[in-house]
C-alpha cells in the first residue's frame, strides 16, 4: 500500500472546514462511523473516489479558494459527497442524488 501525503498543509485545510453538517437525509443512510472517517480524509486532501483530474482540481481549490468535493463510499456501499463550500463557512456531508 502507497501512502500519499497531502499537498496541503494540514493547518491550512483544517482551518477551513467551516461549519460542518450532514444532511437529514444522509443521517438517516450512512454509516456514521464511515461518514466520520471521510471527513477527516477530506480535511487532509484524500478525496476518495474522484478522478485524477479532480483530485488535482481540489487541491487547486484549497489554495484558491474553490469548493472542494470529495467521493466516498461507505461500508453499506451507498456513495455519498463531502463538499467543502468556495467561502470555507461550511463543509456538507451529502448523498449523490442531495447534489
Amino acid at each position: 500500500m502507497e501512502i500519499v501525503m497531502p499537498t496541503i498543509p494540514l493547518v491550512l485545510m483544517a482551518a477551513q472546514l467551516g461549519r460542518c453538517v450532514m444532511t437529514p437525509m444522509a443521517a438517516g443512510c450512512l454509516n456514521q462511523d464511515d461518514a466520520m472517517d471521510c471527513l477527516e480524509r477530506h480535511m487532509i486532501g484524500d478525496y476518495g473516489e474522484v478522478d485524477d483530474v479532480d483530485w488535482k482540481t481540489n487541491d487547486e481549490a484549497w489554495m484558491f479558494g474553490f469548493p472542494v468535493v470529495s467521493l466516498f463510499i461507505d461500508r453499506q456501499k451507498i456513495s455519498f459527497f463531502i463538499i467543502t463550500e468556495a467561502d470555507r463557512s461550511a463543509t456538507t456531508i451529502l448523498l449523490l442524488e442531495e447534489y
